[in-house]
């Protein structure tokens, strides 16, 4: 039902993009929840699908104040309804 398709570019400076794809017609608030090595939240992004397709939701690089994350292995989740995914990136400076 839905297919995790990794970042891009990943290594990323500044940003990066984190693209899913929704085989079947759901709809609901998909989130992205982003983490340091230490399994410390670091931010969460959100969007609301409506339909099935390729999504794209951007990480700036930031957290949840503001601040530029240092470089480094970060690890996300998507999260939407009953399903669970993760993936890893890269952030170098």
């Amino acid at each position: 039902a839905i297919k995790l398709l990794g970042n891009y570019p990943n290594p990323f400076n500044p940003s990066t993009t984190i693209r899913f794809e929704l085989k079947e017609e759901l709809k609901g608030p998909v989130f992205i929840k982003i983490y340091n090595l230490k399994g410390q939240l670091v931010r969460t992004l959100g969007l609301h699908v409506s339909h099935k397709g390729i999504y794209d939701i951007v990480w700036d690089g930031m957290d949840q104040t503001g601040n530029t994350v240092s470089s480094g292995l970060y690890f996300y989740t998507l999260n939407f309804d009953k399903y669970l995914l993760s993936g890893k990136m890269t952030m170098m400076k």
